[in-house]
């Protein structure tokens, strides 16, 4: 998996680059056909903080703006997850449903 952090309007911080980069490795555990990972962190009005995940040919974006970047980037995590989790849920539904045999 390839992970790219941007930083538009504010210069490049280690310590959000490096908890960005464990953000996106937690995607592998509840996804596996994850092939790249943009993250974006946007000083305008408000700290946000954009996810672009491309899996499959398909693109997921969770953008999260607060007034931390940190509480963006958590908040942004948690909902990437919950998308991941629903779209293996329905994935594994599509292909149990296709097996069954009337």
């Amino acid at each position: 998996m390839n992970t790219q952090v941007t930083f538009r309007h504010l210069k490049s911080r280690p310590e959000l680059q490096e908890a960005a980069m464990e953000s996106a490795q937690r995607f592998t555990k509840f996804y596996d056909g994850i092939t790249n990972t943009n993250v974006e962190f946007i000083a305008d009005n408000n700290n946000t903080v954009e996810f672009r995940v491309r899996i499959n040919g398909n693109v997921l974006v969770v953008r999260e703006s607060s007034d931390d970047f940190m509480k963006s980037l958590h908040s942004a995590t948690d909902k990437m997850i919950r998308q991941l989790k629903k779209r293996k849920t329905k994935q594994t539904n599509k292909l149990t449903d296709s097996m069954m045999i009337f």
